[in-house]
C-alpha cells in the first residue's frame, strides 16, 4: 500500500447529514487554507524564478502531465497575454518530437506535485543539455525534479479538498495561484499597460473596451445634424428626423456650437407652446451640452452617457467646433457594456 493510499484512509469522512452548501463551503475552506499556506511559503525561490524569467531571451516553456498539464496551459496562456511569451509543451509529446520547439534562451517551468512524474523526468536531460534554466513547481522540493531546478516554487498543500485526499483539488488551485503570482509580478515589472493588454486581445470585449475610440464610431460629414441658430423650429424638427440621431446641433455664424435641440426639448416645447409658430429654437434648446473628444475611449463615452442619463454626445475638435456625434446605440452595438 502506497503512502498516499495510507494517508487517504486517515482522512475524515464528510459529516453525515451535512447540507450540499455546507459541504461546498468546507471544500472552499480547504482551498483557502491551501492558498494561505502557499502565501506563507513564498521565499527567495520566487524572486529567483522572477529573475530567471526576466533575463530569459526566449520564451517560458511550461510543461506538466495530467491535471498539472491543464493548469500549465492556463499559466502559459496568462503569461503570454500579459507580456511574457510562453508556450505549453506536453512532456509526453516532447519525447516524440515536440522538443524541437525548445531553443537556447528559453526557460522551463515544470509542474509536478510529486516531482517524480516520469514524462517530466524524461525530458530533463535535453533541458539540461540546452543549458536552460529550470523552475520547478512541486510539492516535494527534495524530489528528483526539485533537486535539478535552479528555483523551486513549493506548491505543497496541507491536504486536498477531495475526501480521499487523492484527487488534485487544493494542490491544483495552489499551482494556478502561483502561476498567477508569477504573471502579475512580471506584468508590473514590465510596466505592462492596459493598452498593451488590449493589443493581445483585439477581438474580445476587453480589446474593444481598451482600443475602440469615439472617432471609430462617431457620425460625421453629411450625417452630422448641424443647423444655424436662426433655423425655424419646424425646419429643425425635419433635420432631426432625417438625421435619425434624436438631436440637432445649433451653431453660430462662426461654426461654434451654441447648444443642441433634443427629442426631450421638442416634447417640452410642444407642451409649453400650443402653436409651433411661437417656438424659437434659441429659447428651447439645451445650452452647454455634454461633449467629448474624438480620441477618447468609447467606453468612457458610454460611462459619461450613463452617468448623465443621456444618449448622445457632441464631439468637439481642437478648436472647439463640433466635428461629430456619438450615439449610445452605436457603442452598445460593439458589445461594450
Amino acid at each position: 500500500m502506497t503512502a498516499d493510499m495510507k494517508a487517504a484512509k486517515t482522512v475524515e469522512k464528510p459529516v453525515t447529514g451535512q447540507s450540499v452548501l455546507d459541504r461546498a463551503r468546507a471544500v472552499l475552506d480547504v482551498e483557502i487554507e491551501a492558498l494561505e499556506a502557499l502565501k506563507a511559503s513564498l521565499d527567495g525561490n520566487f524572486e529567483r524564478a522572477i529573475g530567471l524569467i526576466e533575463t530569459c531571451q526566449g520564451r517560458v516553456i511550461v510543461t506538466g502531465m495530467g491535471k498539472s498539464g491543464h493548469i500549465g496551459k492556463k499559466i502559459a496562456a496568462t503569461l503570454s497575454s500579459t507580456g511574457t511569451p510562453a508556450y505549453f509543451l506536453h512532456p509526453a509529446e516532447g519525447s516524440h518530437g515536440d522538443l524541437g520547439l525548445v531553443t537556447h534562451g528559453d526557460v522551463v517551468l515544470a509542474i509536478s506535485n510529486s516531482g517524480e512524474t516520469p514524462e517530466i523526468l524524461g525530458i530533463l536531460p535535453l533541458i539540461k543539455r540546452f543549458g536552460l534554466p529550470l523552475i520547478a513547481l512541486t510539492g516535494k522540493p527534495d524530489s528528483t525534479l526539485g533537486r535539478q531546478a535552479e528555483a523551486i516554487l513549493n506548491i505543497a498543500v496541507p491536504k486536498e479538498a477531495c475526501p480521499m485526499n487523492l484527487a488534485p483539488t487544493a494542490s491544483t488551485t495552489a499551482t494556478l495561484a502561483m502561476g498567477d503570482a508569477l504573471a502579475v509580478v512580471l506584468l508590473e515589472r514590465k510596466n505592462f499597460t492596459p493598452e498593451d493588454f488590449a493589443l493581445f486581445h483585439p477581438s474580445g470585449a476587453l480589446g474593444k473596451r481598451l482600443l475602440l475610440r469615439v472617432s471609430d464610431l462617431m457620425h460625421t460629414g453629411d450625417a452630422l445634424p448641424l443647423i444655424p441658430l436662426e433655423t425655424p423650429f419646424m425646419d429643425a424638427l425635419l433635420v432631426m428626423t432625417s438625421k435619425k440621431l434624436g438631436m440637432v446641433i445649433l451653431i453660430d455664424k462662426a461654426g461654434f456650437m451654441v447648444g443642441i435641440l433634443t427629442d426631450g426639448d421638442v416634447r417640452r416645447a410642444l407642451m409649453r407652446y400650443p402653436d409651433t409658430r411661437d417656438i424659437k429654437v434659441s429659447e428651447v434648446l439645451t445650452c452647454s451640452p455634454r461633449t467629448i473628444e474624438a480620441d477618447a475611449l468609447a467606453v468612457s463615452a458610454l460611462r459619461l452617457m450613463e452617468q448623465h442619463k443621456i444618449t448622445v454626445l457632441v464631439v468637439l475638435d481642437s478648436s472647439g467646433q463640433p466635428q461629430g456625434v456619438v450615439h449610445m446605440h452605436d457603442i452598445l452595438k460593439t458589445g461594450i457594456s
